[in-house]
C-alpha cells in the first residue's frame, strides 16, 4: 500500500513568496489549499499565519498587505543593513513596495541598559514609536528575529536536466537548478545559490550566483562555515582603499623607546604581531631581587579611528577567525600586517605598559606610555625555549644572556605570584590540524605546552589587570572581560558525577578555584583524570564581555579587560581608546558615543567570539571528517567525551576526530540515559558505559561535508548494578513529565 504524503508546514518566506506571485490567492483558505494543508495541520498552520500577522509579514486583516499599497504597521519587521552605523542604527521595512513609494529610513534607538542589542545585519520586530515629516521613523526593538536567508550553498551534482544542489546541513532541503542557473559550475564543485520557490506549491528552486570551489580544494572547506554562519569576508572596497592610504606615524607626541631591546615570541606561522616584551632586574634599592617587566602592545587605535569606515567594519567583524586553511582578519591586511604589527628592525607606534614586581612576584607599580619602538627580533615559541634550554640557534645565542635569561627570570617571580592567585588548573591538551599542500589534512598533532608559553601568557594576563585597574582608577568606561563562578545547577550535576565517582566536592554553592584544584589533583594520577576534567569544564560559565564587572573567575581576578590583541579583537582596541583619553595620550580615544553604548558593545562582541568559534569549530570538524572518509572500516581506540539521551559521542585518541553511537546500536540490552553518572546503563544486564571510559570503535559512515562521523561500538562496558523496578519507574515519569517517553525497540 502506497504510503500518503507527508504534509509539512511551509516556512513564513514561502508563504509571503506565495502572496506576491499567486494573484489567484484571495484568503487564509486559497493559502490553506496552495500548501495542501489539510486535517491536523490546520490548527498550526493557523497558528503560523497568526505569528505573521504579530510579526509585521501580513495585514491584521486578510493575507496580502502588499496589495493594500504601503503601510507600516505599528509592529514591524525591520532589516538592518550589514554596514548599518553602529552609533546610528538605520533600518528599513522588509515588505515594501518600492514602486509606490521609496522605503522610509527608521531609526532604531537603543538604551545603553537594554539587554536587547540589535546590530548591523540583523534582522529586528520592532514597535514604530514617532514618525517625521519627511516619511522618517523613530522604532525601539521588541525581539531580534532569526534571519531569513535567500543565499544558501550546497554542492552541485550535475544530470541531463541540469544539476540538483546537495545540501550541506541537515537542515537545508535538496533542490534542483535548470541548465540555464549553472554558470560555470561542475559536478562537486561548492557554490552559494539564490533561492526562489515556484509553482503553486511553491517548490524551491536554486541559481547559483557563485562558484565557490571544490570542497577538498584549500579554502573551500572554511567558506562552508563562513556562509553558513554569515561572516563577513569580503571587504568593500572603500574599507581597502582607506587603510592603503594610511601613512606610518611619526614620533610626535610619544616617548622614543626604540633603544629598548623588544622582542617577539610569537607562533612560527604568525603573520601579525601585537605584542613584544622585554625585561631587567629593577634597580631600585628598595626592591632587591625585583624585575621591571616592559609590554609593547600595537597601536591600532593610531590608524583606525573611532567612526571612521574602517573601525565600522572592525566592530562588525569583531574579531579576527582563524581557520587551518586560511584567516578572516578583522582589519585590512595593509594595518594588520604591516602599519600595525610589531615587525622586526621596524620603527613601530604602540601602547606601552612598565611593571614592577617585587622578589615575591607580586606587583608593587605599572604606569602606561605611548611610544614609538623597534622590536630587536622575532622568534617562535619554539625558538626562544630552546634557547633558554641550552640549544640557541644563530638568531637566539646573541640575544640569551642580556634578554631571554632576564625575561625568563622574571617570569619565574611572576609566576610565584600566579601560583599564590591559584587561577583554574585545568589539563585539556589542544590538536592542532596541519594541512596539506592542497589543503587538506595532513596530520593532527599534539603541541607540547612550553614554558614560552606560559611566559607570554602571563605577561599578558598581568597587562590586562593592570588595563582595567587603571581605568577603574580614572572612573573611566571600561569593557571588562567577564567569567561570572558556576552556576548552581551545574554544580549539582557536578557533585552528582563526582559521587559516581566516590569524589566529594564542597556542598556550598559559593565556591572558588583552589575548589575545583583539589578535585583535579585528586584525579590527575587516576584513570577518571579526562573525565574530571571534561566535567569540571562544563560546570564553568561562558565568558563574556560586559560594562558590569563580575570578575574573572577561572584566573581568580577581581577585575579584567583585554587590551593586549588590538589587532585581531575589538574589545582590546576599546580598552586602548579609553587609556588614551583617561590618561590624555592623545586625540583619539573614546567619544561619548563610545562610552554609552558599552553595553550593546559587550553584547556584540560576544556574540562575534562565540561566532567564529562556531566556525572554527565546525571547519575543523569537516576536514577531520574528510581525512577520516579513507578508514571506512577501520578500528580505533577512543575515549567517551560526551553522554546523551541519543547515545554516546567518543573521541578517538589518536586524532582527537568526534563520532556519535546512537543509543540503538549500543549491545543488547534497553540502555537508559542515567544523568547523574552520565552514563548509559543496560537495563537488565547492568552493563555501564560512562563518560571518559576507554573504548575501541569501529567507523561506519562519515559525512564530510556536515563534519560528522558514526562508529560502532566494539568494547564491552563496566558491569554494576541492574537498573532495578523503581529506578526504572522513577526514570519513565520522569520522562512522561517531560513528554518524552521512549518506545522500546
Amino acid at each position: 500500500m502506497a504510503q500518503k504524503p507527508k504534509i509539512t508546514l511551509p516556512t513564513k518566506q514561502q508563504i509571503i513568496a506565495a502572496l506576491e506571485n499567486d494573484d489567484t490567492i484571495k484568503g487564509r483558505r486559497d493559502l490553506a489549499k496552495a500548501f495542501n494543508i489539510k486535517g491536523a495541520m490546520r490548527t498550526p498552520f493557523k497558528q503560523l499565519l497568526r505569528e505573521m500577522k504579530q510579526e509585521g509579514l501580513m495585514a491584521k486583516s486578510g493575507v496580502n498587505p502588499i496589495k493594500q499599497g504601503n503601510h507600516l504597521p505599528s509592529v514591524s519587521v525591520l532589516e538592518i543593513p550589514h554596514d548599518a552605523d553602529p552609533e546610528h542604527l538605520i533600518a528599513y521595512p522588509v515588505k515594501w513596495n518600492e514602486a509606490l513609494s521609496k522605503k522610509p529610513n527608521i531609526l532604531v534607538e537603543s538604551s545603553p541598559r537594554s539587554k536587547i542589542a540589535p546590530a548591523a545585519g540583523d534582522r529586528i520586530l520592532a514597535r514604530i514609536i514617532s514618525s517625521s515629516n519627511d516619511g522618517d521613523y523613530k522604532a525601539k526593538t521588541i525581539k531580534i528575529l532569526d534571519k531569513q536567508r535567500l543565499n544558501q550553498i550546497g554542492i552541485v551534482r550535475l544530470d541531463n536536466e541540469g544539476a540538483r544542489l546537495i545540501p550541506i546541513t541537515r537542515k537545508q532541503r535538496e533542490m534542483r537548478i535548470s541548465k540555464d542557473g549553472l554558470l560555470d559550475a561542475q559536478s562537486g564543485d561548492l557554490v552559494e545559490v539564490e533561492v526562489k520557490p515556484v509553482g503553486r506549491l511553491m517548490i524551491p528552486s536554486a541559481k547559483i550566483t557563485k562558484v565557490i570551489g571544490n570542497p577538498q580544494s584549500e579554502g573551500a572547506v572554511s567558506m562552508i562555515a563562513i556562509h553558513n554562519l554569515e561572516i563577513p569576508h569580503i571587504f568593500p572596497e572603500e574599507v581597502l582603499k582607506a587603510a592603503q592610504q594610511l601613512k606610518p606615524a611619526s614620533k610626535k607626541g610619544r616617548e622614543d623607546w626604540r633603544d629598548i631591546p623588544f622582542i617577539t615570541i610569537d607562533p612560527a606561522s604568525a603573520k601579525d604581531h601585537d605584542d613584544a616584551v622585554y625585561a631587567t632586574p629593577d634597580n631600585n634599592k628598595n626592591n632587591i631581587g625585583g624585575y621591571k617587566v616592559l609590554i609593547a602592545i600595537a597601536d591600532v587605535a593610531t590608524y583606525v579611528k573611532s567612526g571612521s569606515i574602517i573601525d565600522k567594519e572592525a566592530y562588525l567583524r569583531g574579531n579576527s577567525t582563524y581557520f587551518p586553511d586560511m584567516v578572516v582578519p578583522m582589519l585590512p591586511e595593509n594595518i594588520s600586517n604591516n602599519l600595525c604589527s610589531l615587525i622586526e628592525s621596524e620603527d613601530r607606534p604602540a601602547m606601552a605598559l612598565e611593571m614592577i614586581f617585587d622578589n615575591a612576584g607580586k606587583k608593587i607599580a605599572h604606569s602606561f606610555h605611548r611610544i614609538l619602538m623597534r622590536s630587536h627580533a622575532k622568534l617562535s615559541y619554539q625558538q626562544a625555549q630552546a634557547a633558554i634550554d641550552g640549544k640557541p640557534d644563530n638568531i637566539t645565542k646573541p640575544l640569551l644572556d642580556d634578554i631571554l635569561k632576564p625575561l625568563w627570570a622574571a617570569y619565574k617571580i611572576m609566576a610565584k605570584g600566579r601560583d599564590r592567585r591559584k587561577p583554574l588548573e585545568l589539563d585539556l591538551p589542544e590538536r592542532k590540524i596541519e594541512l596539506d599542500k592542497d589543503g587538506m589534512v595532513k596530520r593532527i598533532t599534539i603541541p607540547p605546552r612550553l614554558e614560552a608559553h606560559r611566559l607570554i601568557e602571563e605577561m599578558m594576563i598581568m597587562a590586562n589587570v593592570c588595563a582595567a585597574q587603571t581605568l577603574e582608577q580614572n572612573n573611566s568606561a571600561l569593557l571588562y572581560r567577564v567569567h561570572d563562578q558556576p552556576g548552581s545547577e551545574k554544580l549539582i550535576a557536578l557533585r552528582e558525577f563526582l559521587s559516581s565517582l566516590k569524589m566529594s566536592f564542597i556542598k556550598s554553592d559559593v565556591v572558588r578555584t583552589e575548589h575545583f584544584n583539589q578535585t583535579l589533583k585528586k584525579a590527575k594520577d587516576t584513570q577518571n583524570k579526562e573525565q574530571v576534567n571534561e566535567m569540571i569544564l562544563r560546570s564553568q560559565s561562558q565568558a563574556e564581555y560586559s560594562p558590569i564587572n563580575l570578575g574573572h573567575f577561572g584566573l581568580n581576578l577581581e577585575r579584567y579587560a583585554h587590551f593586549t590583541s588590538p589587532i585581531r579583537r575589538y574589545s582590546d582596541l576599546i580598552i586602548h581608546r579609553a587609556l588614551i583619553s583617561a590618561l590624555k595620550l592623545g586625540n583619539d580615544g573614546l567619544d561619548e558615543q563610545d562610552m554609552s553604548r558599552m553595553a550593546q558593545t559587550g553584547t556584540h562582541l560576544s556574540f562575534t567570539e562565540r561566532r567564529s568559534m562556531s566556525a572554527e569549530r565546525e571547519t575543523n570538524d569537516r576536514l577531520v571528517a574528510y581525512f577520516m572518509a579513507s578508514k571506512m572500516g577501520a578500528t580505533f581506540a577512543g575515549r567517551i567525551s560526551g553522554v546523551t539521551k541519543s547515545g554516546l559521542f567518543v573521541r578517538l585518541n589518536e586524532t582527537g576526530a568526534d563520532g556519535f553511537i546512537p543509543a540503538a546500536t549500543i549491545g543488547k540490552d534497553y540502555y537508559r540515559y542515567i544523568e547523574e553518572q552520565q552514563a548509559m546503563i543496560g537495563e537488565r544486564t547492568g552493563e555501564r558505559f560512562r563518560l571518559g571510559d576507554d573504548v575501541s570503535v569501529k567507523l561506519v559512515e562519515v559525512a564530510p561535508l556536515e563534519g560528522n562521523m558514526r562508529f560502532e561500538l566494539l568494547s564491552k562496558g563496566e558491569m554494576v548494578e541492574p537498573l532495578g523496578n523503581r529506578e526504572r519507574g522513577r526514570y519513565k515519569a520522569r520522562n512522561r513529565q517531560k513528554g518524552k517517553v521512549r518506545r522500546k525497540r
